[in-house]
Parts: C-alpha cells; sequence; structure tokens
C-alpha cells in the first residue's frame, strides 16, 4: 500500500513537472515588460536607422499589418521590409521623442505607444514627427511586432 501511495505521488509530481517544463514562458510584468519593450524599440530602430534589414524583419511577424496614415496599410513582412530598404535606407533616421508608454496584453504580449521624428541624414535636421502603436506578440520565447499604427504625421515646424 505504502509504495502504491509512493508511486502515485511521484507520477503527479512528474506530471506536474512535465507539464510546468512544457508551457511557454509568460511574458515579463510591470517594470521588467517595460525595460523588455523599451529594449526591443531601441533594437528594432537601430537595425532601421543602419538599414540591417535582414535584423529588421527578424522584429515582425510574417503576417504584419502596418497602417499608416499617409502611406494606408501595408500586410507581410516582406512588405514592410522592402519598403524600408526603399523609402528610409540612407535617406532618414528615426529618434524616439519623450517616453514609450506600454501596456500588457492578456495571454499575448504588450502595447507600445510613442511618439517619434525623423531626421534627414544629408542635412541632420528633423522635419517630421508623427506617433506610434505597435502590438508585440510574445510567441514561444520570442517577441514580435504583429500590428503598427503609424500616424498624426506632421512636419514639427508647422504644427498639425
Amino acid at each position: 500500500m505504502r509504495t502504491v501511495r509512493l508511486s502515485c505521488l511521484m507520477s503527479l509530481l512528474l506530471g506536474a513537472a512535465a507539464a510546468h517544463a512544457a508551457a511557454p514562458d509568460a511574458p515579463p510584468t510591470g517594470d521588467e515588460l517595460n525595460r523588455t519593450i523599451a529594449a526591443l524599440d531601441t533594437k528594432v530602430f537601430d537595425a532601421y536607422n543602419t538599414c540591417d534589414m535582414t535584423t529588421f524583419g527578424t522584429f515582425f511577424s510574417a503576417d504584419v499589418e502596418f497602417y499608416h496614415d499617409k502611406g494606408g496599410l501595408m500586410t507581410g513582412r516582406d512588405a514592410v521590409v522592402d519598403a524600408t530598404r526603399r523609402n528610409i535606407c540612407h535617406k532618414v533616421k528615426r529618434e524616439l521623442v519623450g517616453t514609450l508608454e506600454v501596456y500588457p496584453i492578456k495571454d499575448y504580449g504588450a502595447i507600445e505607444m510613442g511618439t517619434h521624428r525623423f531626421c534627414k541624414l544629408d542635412t541632420g535636421k528633423c522635419e517630421g514627427i508623427g506617433k506610434f502603436l505597435h502590438i508585440w506578440r510574445y510567441q514561444n520565447g520570442q517577441w514580435q511586432m504583429t500590428r503598427v499604427v503609424s500616424y498624426d504625421h506632421h512636419a514639427i515646424d508647422s504644427g498639425k
């Protein structure tokens, strides 16, 4: 009887351990989530600013949707990377303005919101500013943007 109880207890413990090990890591929360998303923002836009399109592409899901107030809707990682290569590389750089706002999305990832400006590389002048919202998915230990909304773009000197 004692052996049967011990066997049952061991089976329960091993089963619980296996279930825990099989579950994907949960995304960070609180200050750690804020730090994680801020670090991701830095990495994605370092790649953007240096035209490292291979690295840049890894931050987007294959089926990303990118909504831009001036450019419309773009779908798919390849389209986003190609448009960035054609329109951004060696022309402008992005700079974060102020601080990021980060909000968790239960069982999914996070929302990132902020303001950024765009500076011409040839003159160094920052002429455009806009707002952004990124939806980040955390899956299998990896963060990727699934939705990007870039809006309220306007010239810095002329107001809206």
